[in-house]
């Protein structure tokens, strides 16, 4: 069966405009999303296809990414599709995928951080580690982005005004800078909301140095509880609508509306405050020093 679209969320949001007097069209851009083979990714995918934008859709693993590329193609006729292969709990693949693609594309107007790894479930996930022995869930919902991004924001800056919108989430717990990877308390949950927290104040962080730079920097929470097999799998029911979730973080990437707006947390279509930790700048210096030196495994 293929994916649903989404007719009538944010179609207004045809063109985008520059500082000046130039008007990219949406059909022109080149945007690159993250956890694009299920769940809100592929579903942003296919809402953004319909525009004839083109897309870079990544995952981890080849066949669904084939076949994702079919079914999206299939579903709008955009044939601008290509699939980009990293395991996020690798930071060499990650390295790996972010220089292919910045010596393929002279262009990207937008990224996408959607990939991600749940809860699995209040307390019930066991403690795991990535390829290179960080904490999962800190590994894949915030270390990988952090890398990509980084070493796509040359391309991102050239390719002005650009986008870079992190899914991030409503679940958010403050970050014990003495046991970063949770060798102590340890639950899925907390590494979750942890992680999520992390990617927020690596958003805001990102914003202010990027301020001027015509690269705007968002995060949101995009739906509670949508219908993915991430949240079904943890929690057995659901809250929102996938098309709720795919309205909010589509129009981060697209609607002129945001041309300006940057450094902002959004719960689903409204602007909210994240847990206070985020307003904390010596948090963000520490978080951005424990980051780059994690970082640095594979650099």
């Amino acid at each position: 069966m293929p994916i649903r679209a989404f007719p009538s969320v944010g179609h207004r949001a045809i063109v985008r405009r520059s500082s000046g007097s130039r008007v990219t069209p949406l059909s022109e851009q080149t945007i690159l999303i993250t956890g694009a083979t299920d769940g809100l990714g592929r579903h942003l995918a296919e809402h953004l296809a319909r525009s004839g934008a083109r897309l870079l859709l990544h995952g981890r693993d080849a066949k669904r990414g084939a076949d994702t590329v079919r079914a999206i193609h299939a579903a709008t006729g955009n044939a601008r599709l290509e699939f980009v292969q990293a395991d996020f709990a690798s930071l060499a693949e990650v390295h790996a995928m972010a220089s292919s693609l910045a010596a393929e594309f002279p262009r990207l107007d937008a990224l996408v951080n959607n990939a991600g790894i749940g809860s699995g479930g209040r307390g019930a996930a066991p403690r795991a580690l990535s390829s290179d022995g960080i904490e999962l869930r800190f590994a894949v919902n915030y270390l990988a982005p952090f890398v990509l991004t980084r070493a796509l924001l040359a391309v991102l800056e050239r390719s002005a005004p650009a986008r870079i919108v992190n899914v991030s989430s409503a679940g958010q717990q403050a970050l014990d800078f003495d046991d970063l990877m949770l060798e102590r308390g340890y639950s899925g949950w907390r590494a979750y909301c942890q992680s999520k927290l992390a990617q927020i104040l690596f958003t805001f962080d990102l914003a202010a140095e990027m301020r001027g730079k015509g690269v705007t920097v968002n995060c949101l929470h995009p739906s509670s509880l949508m219908p993915t097999k991430m949240v079904l799998q943890a929690y057995g029911h659901t809250l929102s609508t996938i098309e709720q979730g795919v309205e909010a973080t589509a129009r981060l990437v697209t609607d002129p509306a945001f041309d300006a707006v940057t450094g902002r947390y959004f719960n689903v279509l409204r602007e909210a405050k994240a847990e206070p930790q985020a307003y904390d700048t010596a948090a963000r210096r520490a978080l951005r020093a424990a980051t780059e030196r994690m970082a640095a495994i594979r650099a």
